[in-house]
């Protein structure tokens, strides 16, 4: 499968695999709550990144940009591992990191190389000094583009990862409600 269609399928086989794993939830008050703690984190670094990320018009470089170079990507491993470790069961932990690197790397290395077309030399620049993916405290502040903007986090639908957020964790507690005697 070519990284276009992995990128294309990434969304729907998310929310399949992320049903199911709903499906198999036995969550407890402990995995519960330390799983929500770990998606809320990843949810807020999303929100930090969409408030920097101006899609085709300007390179990101500012905010988690200055950390790593795929932020959005990050948050959602964090969302996922978070919910993943609600549901309690621990196994699917590993499919889910098994998952994401057969999916996320090769959209990331096809992601980079669009990148290096729509901003030739700038984009090598910043690559050369931030990961791609685990986070590094920037040596520098770098060059100050565009600030974080909440209209930029409504442009980007954030809000909606918001909302699939707050469903999925009431499914959970509600699943660990009813299994509670």
């Amino acid at each position: 499968m070519t990284s276009e269609a992995i990128a294309r399928w990434r969304v729907p086989v998310g929310w399949l695999l992320g049903l199911l794993a709903l499906w198999l939830a036995e969550p407890t008050g402990g995995y519960l709550l330390a799983g929500i703690v770990v998606a809320v984190l990843g949810e807020a670094l999303r929100l930090w990144a969409s408030g920097y990320l101006q899609k085709d018009r300007r390179l990101s470089t500012e905010g988690p940009y200055a950390w790593t170079r795929n932020p959005l990507y990050l948050g959602s491993l964090l969302v996922g591992l978070g919910f993943t470790l609600a549901t309690g069961r621990l196994f699917l932990l590993l499919v889910l990191v098994a998952l994401f690197a057969a999916v996320y790397f090769p959209v990331m290395k096809r992601e980079a190389a669009r990148l290096e077309e729509a901003f030739p030399g700038d984009y090598s620049l910043y690559a050369s000094r931030v990961p791609l993916l685990v986070p590094r405290v920037p040596r520098e502040n770098g060059a100050r583009g565009a600030g974080f903007s909440w209209i930029q986090v409504w442009v980007n639908r954030e809000p909606v990862t918001v909302l699939g957020l707050l469903l999925v964790v009431v499914i959970l507690w509600a699943k660990w409600r009813t299994a509670s005697p």
